[in-house]
């Protein structure tokens, strides 16, 4: 198991091995996800493409429109306050 010191300014440095295996480089930057089966957070590298994000929000089932949002969104903001 590869380990890491945070120090009192909450940086750690990521050990070499581990870097090379994410294809992290200098300026990379991280994501950290809660997994709630195993009850641990899964770093991941934030150096995806758009393009590979294409298809993860699905089409909704009838369309909406712009009226629609912009009412949705006004609601929310009145809820919030």
């Amino acid at each position: 198991m590869t380990a890491a010191t945070i120090t009192s300014k909450g940086l750690a440095t990521i050990p070499v091995d581990v870097r090379n295996h994410l294809g992290l480089e200098s300026g990379d930057r991280l994501e950290f996800s809660f997994n709630e089966e195993t009850g641990r957070y899964e770093v991941y590298p934030a150096t995806r493409l758009l393009a590979l994000l294409k298809g993860i929000v699905k089409k909704p089932a009838k369309p909406v429109s712009i009226e629609d949002m912009n009412h949705a969104v006004a609601e929310q903001g009145t809820s919030a306050r």
